[in-house]
C-alpha cells in the first residue's frame, strides 16, 4: 500500500453498520469522553445501507400507548423534589436489602442489575414514563462503578478517569446525554495530565496539541516527533464528522431511520463535506484494526509504537491490533486540540450512581437492592417476569432487560427454551481477564507535595502491555476530591487491568493459606508501583486501610462470570452481540453487548434499548427536550 494512502472498503449490508456500534472495548481506567467515533462510520453506512436493513432488531414489541409522557425538561414545579446536591451520599434513597421487593410485584419492564447500562436503560424508561424496576443483587448500587466506604475513606471500585460530563448537546458523550435527560448533573474537578512510568523514562504526560511533542523530543528521538505529526495529519481528517450523530439518537429497529439518518443527515453530509476527500474516502477504514493505519503510513519507530500500544489498551484493553480505527481515531481528536481537558465527579465515581438513581426515582422508577435474581422466567416463548432468589415472581409486562454478562445471562435461562447455536455462541465467546485490586487509606504528609491523581506504569515494553503483572494503573481522587477521605489523608484505588488470569485463582478456598499466599504474591507489582508513585515517604506498613481484591473478589460481588472484564472481542475478527435475544420480550444491555466495554459504551446500550421500547414519536420528542 503507497505511503500516506488509507484503502477504502465498500459497505456491504446492515451488519456493516452493526459492526461499527459493536466495538468500544475500553478498560476501566481509561474512560473516554465519548463513543461517537462509532456513531460517524455508523453514519456512513447507514447512509450507503439503509435500504438493505431487513427486518428489525427489535422485532415483535408492542408499542404501549404514552401515558401523558413528560418529555419537557424537568422543573421543581412539577417534579417530585430530590436533592441535587452530588456531594451528599445522602442524596439518593434507595431501599435497604430486602428478601422481597417492596410494593408492587410488577412493572412495565424489569431489568436486572445496576450498572451504569441498566441505570442508564432504567433512567431513560422513567423518564418515558414506563413504570420501570430495577432489581440489584448486591446491596450497594452501580455495579461495577459502585463505590464504598471503610473508615471515613471512599474508594471507587472501577472507572475512575473521565471526561465530558460537562457537554451537553449532539456533541456530549452518552452518559452526559442520559445524565440531561434526567435533569441531572455531576460537579467535577478538571485537570489535564496524568504520570507516566515506562521503560525509558518517568514523565508528566499532558493532554494538548503539543506537550506531547516536548516529550517525544526529550525521551525518544526526532524520528519519533516526525512519526508522531505524519500520524496525526493522516488520522484527524477522518475526525469531522465524529460529532454528527448524537449516541442518543440511536435505536434498534427500523425507527433508526427517523431518529437518526433522517434527523441528522443535513450535518452528516455538511461534516463529510469539511472532511475533504481524504478524510471521506478513507472513513470505512476505521471499520479495521488500528495498526493497519500505522502500517500504511509505515510508522517504524519503537517508541511510537509502543506509545500507540499503551493508547489503545488503556482505551480498549486491546494493542492496536485489536482496536477499532475509529475509537483511535477520535482520542487522538479529543486528546490533541487545544482546550481539552480531563474531568473526576466530586464525590468519586458514586456520585455519576447516585445522579443515575435519582433521575430514576424522580420520575417514578423503583430500585431494590439485595433483589438476587435467580431466574429469568419464560411462558408461552416470551419472557414474563423474573423469579428471586427468596421465590418472590416479578411480573414484567413489556420486557425483561438484563444488565448482566452474556454468560451470567445464560444461566437465568431455562436451557430448553434457547436455541442450540445460540447457547454455543455465548459459551464460545473469548473472555477478558479479571483485575487484581489494591484499595489503600494513608497519612498524606508521608508522600510527595506534588502528587497527581493518575499514575500508569508499565515494566517492560517487551512482555507486551497486555501481559499479566505488567501494567498497573493508580489513582488517587482524593487530591482533587479531598472529602473521600478524612482530613489530611489519602485514598487510593491501583490495579492491574483486565490482565490477571482467571485460571490461577480457580477452586481456591477464600479462607485457605493458600488463597492468601497467592494474594500477597499477585499484589507485590501493585504495592512496587505504589511506592514508585508516591514516593520514598509512603511505607506501605503505616497504611490504615489496606485491602486487596483478586478474581474471586471480582467474581464475587460483582456476580461476574470468572471474574471476567467483559468479552475479548478483537477489531476485525468479530463483532459485540446486539441486544435481543432468542427470548422475545428479553433484551441485553451493557459490556456484552455493542457498543462494548466502558462507561460511554455501557451507557449507549442502555439508551439503546430503552429507546427501542418506547414509539419513535415518543424518542422523538425527548430529542427535541434535550435539544439534540
Amino acid at each position: 500500500m503507497e505511503n500516506n494512502k488509507v484503502s477504502i472498503e465498500r459497505p456491504r449490508n446492515w451488519n456493516d453498520v452493526a459492526s461499527l456500534f459493536s466495538r468500544n472495548h475500553e478498560c476501566l481506567f481509561f474512560q473516554l469522553s465519548h463513543l461517537t467515533q462509532h456513531f460517524l462510520v455508523a453514519a456512513l453506512k447507514l447512509l450507503s445501507t439503509i435500504m438493505e436493513l431487513g427486518l428489525p432488531l427489535f422485532p415483535g414489541i408492542k408499542f404501549p400507548t404514552p401515558r401523558n409522557t413528560v418529555l419537557a425538561r424537568s422543573s421543581p414545579n412539577n417534579l417530585p423534589q430530590f436533592s441535587s446536591n452530588a456531594l451528599s451520599s445522602t442524596s439518593i434513597s434507595v431501599k435497604p436489602p430486602t428478601k422481597t421487593v417492596p410494593g408492587k410485584p410488577e412493572a412495565d419492564v424489569v431489568v436486572i442489575g445496576s450498572g451504569i447500562g441498566g441505570l442508564c436503560c432504567a433512567g431513560l424508561l422513567a423518564r418515558y414514563n414506563q413504570d420501570v424496576l430495577v432489581l440489584e443483587s448486591h446491596d450497594l448500587p452501580g455495579g461495577a462503578a459502585h463505590s464504598f466506604e471503610i473508615k471515613g475513606y471512599k474508594f471507587d471500585s472501577g472507572p475512575s478517569l473521565f471526561s465530558g460530563f460537562q457537554s451537553r448537546g449532539p456533541q456530549a458523550n452518552p452518559l452526559a446525554q442520559v445524565l440531561d435527560a434526567l435533569g441531572e448533573s455531576i460537579p467535577c474537578a478538571k485537570y489535564d495530565s496524568w504520570m507516566v512510568y515506562i521503560p525509558e523514562a518517568e514523565f508528566l504526560s499532558r493532554i494538548g496539541p503539543t506537550e506531547f511533542l516536548k516529550d517525544l523530543e526529550k525521551y525518544a528521538s526526532q524520528n519519533a516527533v516526525q512519526e508522531w505529526k505524519k500520524l496525526l495529519e493522516a488520522i484527524l481528517p477522518l475526525s469531522a464528522a465524529a460529532m454528527a450523530l448524537p449516541p442518543l439518537s440511536i435505536r434498534g429497529d427500523l425507527g433508526v431511520i427517523s431518529t437518526a439518518a433522517a434527523r441528522y443527515a443535513p450535518s452528516l453530509l455538511k461534516s463529510f463535506v469539511e472532511m475533504g476527500p481524504q478524510g471521506a474516502f478513507g472513513a470505512p477504514k476505521l471499520l479495521r484494526p488500528f495498526s493497519e493505519i500505522m502500517d500504511s503510513l509505515e510508522l517504524r519507530d519503537p517508541f511510537i509504537r509502543n506509545w500507540v500500544d499503551l493508547l489503545a489498551f488503556l482505551l480498549a484493553g486491546v494493542k492496536s491490533n485489536g482496536i477499532l480505527s475509529a475509537e483511535m481515531v477520535y482520542m487522538f481528536a479529543e486528546w490533541y486540540k487545544p482546550g481539552c481537558t480531563l474531568e473526576y465527579p466530586l464525590n468519586g465515581s458514586g456520585a455519576i450512581i447516585e445522579a443515575l438513581v435519582r433521575g430514576i426515582q424522580k420520575f417514578g422508577g423503583r430500585i431494590s437492592l439485595g433483589s438476587h435474581v435467580e431466574k429469568i422466567i419464560v411462558e408461552n416463548g416470551k419472557a414474563t417476569g423474573v423469579k428471586l432468589k427468596g421465590g418472590q415472581f416479578i411480573r414484567a409486562k413489556i420486557a425483561v432487560v438484563s444488565n448482566a454478562s452474556m454468560w451470567d445471562t445464560l444461566n437465568l435461562l431455562p436451557k430448553d427454551q434457547l436455541p442450540k447455536s445460540y447457547v454455543d455462541r455465548v459459551k464460545t465467546t473469548p473472555q477478558c481477564e479479571s483485575f487484581m485490586h489494591l484499595h489503600l487509606g494513608f497519612d498524606a504528609e508521608d508522600v510527595r507535595e506534588d502528587l497527581g491523581i493518575h499514575h500508569i506504569v508499565v515494566n517492560e515494553w517487551e512482555r507486551g502491555v497486555d501481559a499479566d503483572q505488567n501494567v498497573v494503573l493508580i489513582s488517587v481522587p482524593s487530591v482533587l476530591s479531598p472529602n473521600l477521605a478524612p482530613p489530611g489523608k489519602h485514598v487510593l484505588h491501583a490495579y492491574t487491568p483486565g490482565t490477571e488470569p482467571f485460571e490461577l485463582w480457580e477452586g481456591l478456598d477464600r479462607r485457605s493459606a493458600e488463597y492468601k499466599k497467592l494474594k500477597a504474591e499477585r499484589s507485590e507489582v501493585m504495592w512496587k508501583a505504589v511506592e514508585r508513585a508516591l514516593g520514598s515517604g509512603f511505607n506501605r506498613d503505616k497504611c490504615e486501610v489496606k485491602l486487596v481484591g483478586t478474581p474471586l473478589t471480582h467474581q464475587r460481588f460483582l456476580r461476574r462470570n470468572r471474574g471476567t472484564y467483559g468479552p475479548a472481542i478483537q477489531a476485525g475478527q468479530g463483532t459485540f452481540p446486539g441486544h435481543s435475544t432468542p427470548i422475545p420480550q428479553l433484551y441485553c444491555c451493557g459490556d456484552s453487548t455493542f457498543p462494548g466495554i466502558g462507561v460511554p459504551a455501557v451507557a449507549a446500550s442502555g439508551a439503546i434499548v430503552a429507546n427501542s421500547l418506547v414509539s419513535v414519536s415518543q424518542h422523538s420528542q425527548l430529542l427535541d427536550a434535550i435539544g439534540i
